[in-house]
């Protein structure tokens, strides 16, 4: 199954190690540290133009990856969450 990120952006569920809330996530030090080396590394993807409410760690076949969503991390969570249609 996978996840509607925006922006026409899906992404394996099974690969996602966390959904986070940009806001209160980058208080921390360390956060702030591992995005800026993720976005060092080439690591990072934004989905949109709009200022990003969240981020989605992925971890594929020992890669990591950070999507940055203009969708908040409540928003993405209820997408896993709801059933089947």
């Amino acid at each position: 199954m996978y996840l509607h990120a925006g922006n026409h952006k899906n992404i394996k569920i099974a690969d996602i190690v966390g959904i986070f809330d940009t806001d209160s996530a980058t208080v921390s030090k360390i956060t702030k540290q591992y995005l800026s080396e993720s976005e060092k590394r080439g690591e990072t993807e934004i989905i949109s133009f709009e200022i990003p409410k969240s981020f989605i760690l992925t971890s594929e076949n020992q890669k990591n990856k950070v999507y940055f969503s203009q969708l908040s991390a409540q928003t993405l969570r209820a997408r896993i969450d709801e059933p089947l249609k």
